[in-house]
């Protein structure tokens, strides 16, 4: 045996570092064994309760990586698992070879021959065990025990560490596999897809398409209501980091005091309270996408930090000296005019410019009247479930009744009605086993007072019907001046637009929701 030198360490250590797998660093390292230690076959056995697993294996058949040895089966394996140190068979030893009949380019039972074997054992633990064989007899009675048993607690902690990064690999692949499968999950149980076929959303659903596959910093603009958090969640679902976390942080719900911890963590004893270290929001995000909302609601001060990270791609936890980098995506949204609120010095210019990278703008529900009925139909599946209901309709007077209705809330004042209204239609006696939902269940004031009016021509004014309310009044208002337009334009809808000064589509579709249409012989009807 030679002797055991720096070189020999560090081709042991290199090839731990360098394997791409197991099999890999388990090979290089009997590489660097065999450097020292001459023999015909030598074998890496892991231990696994009763039962030794081949690691890795030279000098002997391929299929001998696919056997398992019980320890209690082969005398010379328990021999060696026993032992503290080498263990050495003589050449004429009667207990039967494990690897006989395994040994490349001999076929046969094995003639007089060396074997020995060392236990790794590694903080009083058995990990496995290292065989070699050689065809010379005795070749290993001259090498030391002492640079045997040098070597294999070498080996052993090699082992352990190889042990050590496979089961953390293993476990890290595991836990991606998890993100993933629950990225999945709450894409799939939230709906996932974005649902509307009107012009608007298409050209939404167009853009986001488009700016998914980037990181471009994106600023998610409309209304309370409208699905901005849909609208960040379809573009990390279809961006490059789908596989990574979402991380979801709701500005307005932050104490000032406290947004720079959350945003970018603490390390303890950072202030009074920090009992223990704290990975901030943009830590957690690395590598994914982190979801800003209502990002208008940040101060000044928060603004220049936050401007910082999207800058540099840096964050620095409080009470920390160094700075991190990171790979985060920010998709941010608000239903503030930001650029109004920069004019206003209540929003910092530089980091609206740095958000509207490109910027989408979510449409308000009233604007996109064809999805009404879509988005209802699903809404009112998710009851079905909730609930436990058979089968849940909506009546016809109900469907004519949702697209007329203004749903100030947008999406989620529709949600909202859509769930009372099921609860509603499930409560009553029913003499069929469908439940049906009724546009008395939905409960939209501004539909309940509103006749049918007769039709009318050029010589006839509109019905009056009775006010209740300023939003029914203002209707009314707008039903009657769409109508005498139409008749000043000859029931011609783009001259009409024209002098109201409304683009033609709004106006059709304002008057749709109105229930306003002109007949093949022009003659206007307002229909409930």
């Amino acid at each position: 045996m030679q002797d055991i030198t720096i070189s020999t360490l560090l081709d042991m250590t290199a090839g731990l570092a360098s394997g791409h797998n197991d099999q890999d660093r388990f090979n290089k390292l009997l590489d660097a064994i065999r450097k020292v230690i001459q023999c015909d076959c030598i074998a890496l056995l892991g231990a696994q309760q009763d039962t030794l697993l081949p690691l890795a294996i030279q000098g002997m058949t391929r299929d001998t990586l696919g056997r398992r040895f019980k320890v209690s089966d082969h005398p010379r394996f328990e021999q060696i698992c026993q032992a503290s140190g080498v263990v050495r068979f003589d050449a004429d030893s009667p207990l039967p070879d494990p690897f006989d009949g395994l040994l490349l380019d001999y076929d046969g039972e094995l003639p007089m021959h060396a074997c020995m074997g060392l236990p790794l054992i590694y903080a009083d633990q058995l990990l496995g065990i290292l065989t070699f064989d050689s065809l010379t007899p005795n070749v290993f009675d001259s090498i030391p025990d002492r640079s045997l048993e040098a070597l294999s607690a070498i080996v052993a902690s090699h082992l352990k560490v190889a042990l050590t990064v496979s089961k953390l690999e293993q476990q890290a692949k595991q836990t991606q596999q998890r993100l993933e499968e629950l990225n999945q999950e709450v894409w799939e149980r939230d709906g996932g897809k974005i649902i509307g076929s009107s012009r608007a959303m298409q050209a939404l659903k167009q853009d986001i398409a488009v700016v998914a596959p980037s990181d471009f910093t994106i600023l998610i603009h409309g209304e309370t209501g409208v699905g901005k958090e849909l609208v960040a969640r379809s573009l990390h679902h279809q961006s490059r980091r789908r596989q990574q976390p979402l991380i979801y942080v709701n500005c307005a719900a932050i104490a000032e005091s406290l947004i720079e911890s959350e945003l970018f963590g603490h390390v303890k004893g950072a202030f009074t309270g920090a009992d223990k270290s704290r990975l901030g929001k943009f830590a957690l995000a690395d590598g994914g996408t982190l979801f800003l909302d209502e990002i208008g609601e940040l101060s000044l001060t928060a603004q220049s930090k936050l401007l910082r990270a999207l800058q540099n791609q840096e964050i620095q936890p409080v009470g920390q000296d160094n700075v991190q980098s990171i790979d985060v995506r920010v998709l941010a949204a608000t239903n503030r005019d930001l650029k109004h609120e920069v004019e206003q010095g209540r929003f910092r210019a530089d980091l609206y410019h740095r958000l509207t990278v490109y910027p989408l703008n979510v449409p308000p529900l009233r604007e996109r009247d064809e999805d009404v009925v879509l988005l209802a139909g699903y809404f009112l599946e998710q009851a079905r479930k909730k609930l436990a209901i058979t089968q849940l309709k909506f009546t016809r007077d109900a469907l004519i009744q949702l697209p007329r209705y203004d749903w100030p809330g947008n999406v989620r004042e529709l949600e909202h009605v859509i769930n009372r209204a099921a609860l509603k239609a499930k409560a009553k006696p029913q003499q069929a086993a469908t439940v049906s939902v009724s546009a008395l269940d939905l409960a939209l004031e501004q539909n309940d007072v509103m006749p049918t009016t007769p039709a009318v021509s050029d010589t006839v004014a509109p019905a009056v019907v009775r006010i209740k309310d300023l939003r029914q009044a203002t209707e009314q208002f707008q039903a009657q001046m769409i109508i005498e337009t139409l008749q000043r334009a000859n029931y011609n809808w783009a001259g009409a637009a024209r002098e109201l000064n409304l683009d033609r589509a709004n106006l059709v579709r304002l008057a749709k929701r109105l229930g306003i249409q002109v007949t093949k012989e022009h003659k206007i009807e307002r229909s409930s």
